[in-house]
């Protein structure tokens, strides 16, 4: 063997050894960076998850002000309506009176113009009582009605689309105290005897 092959052979033998080094680092940068990769890959995952949030949230909110943006509005409309009926129903008396024909075709034209924009009345009477649409103001006790049933409407109440714009004020019915009824029990049969 000649000089030059040892020399070569010491050439590959540190040639591979700098390549075994190079892996060895480059091994250990990969497991160095693994984790940092993760985590920036995690980031950008929910980063990405919370926009996409929030562009639905921002279509649900334009959605929501396109189909409710009126709110407001007929809120304050709702009083004029409730005054004009209010009008027609004290003036029962003078239907024949122009006055009242003015109100009615008025209150008509208001009625269908409101309705264009969603508003709609709730119907309440003899109905059962939903919390969620009705305001209870008072218990009537009534044997004649089903329990929890609306007997009286003292201020309709109006729906905008889906949405309660404002509860119906209603007077519920409930059964009468068993004291009760035993006493009008009594009277009724008192009564019967007498006649």
């Amino acid at each position: 063997m000649d000089v030059s092959d040892t020399n070569e052979n010491q050439v590959l033998s540190s040639g591979e050894e700098v390549d075994k080094e190079a892996e060895i680092s480059l091994q250990e940068d990969k497991n160095r960076i693994a984790p940092e990769l993760q985590e920036m890959n995690d980031k950008y995952l929910r980063l990405y998850a919370e926009f996409e949030n929030y562009k639905k949230r921002v279509n649900r909110d334009k959605e929501d002000l396109i189909k409710y943006g009126n709110e407001n509005l007929l809120l304050s409309l709702l009083p004029v309506l409730d005054n004009l009926e209010m009008a027609l129903k004290h003036a029962k008396d003078d239907i024949s009176s122009g006055l009242v024909q003015g109100v009615e075709i008025t209150l008509k034209e208001m009625k269908k113009t409101l309705e264009r924009f969603g508003l709609t009345a709730i119907e309440a009477d003899g109905k059962p009582f939903d919390p969620s649409i009705h305001d209870a103001m008072t218990q009537v006790e009534r044997e004649d009605i089903e329990e929890n049933t609306v007997v009286e409407v003292f201020r309709k109440g109006y729906m905008l689309k889906d949405k309660v714009l404002r509860p119906s004020l209603v007077a519920v019915s409930k059964r009468p105290s068993i004291s009760q009824q035993i006493e009008e029990d009594e009277i009724n049969k008192i009564t019967k005897e007498e006649s």
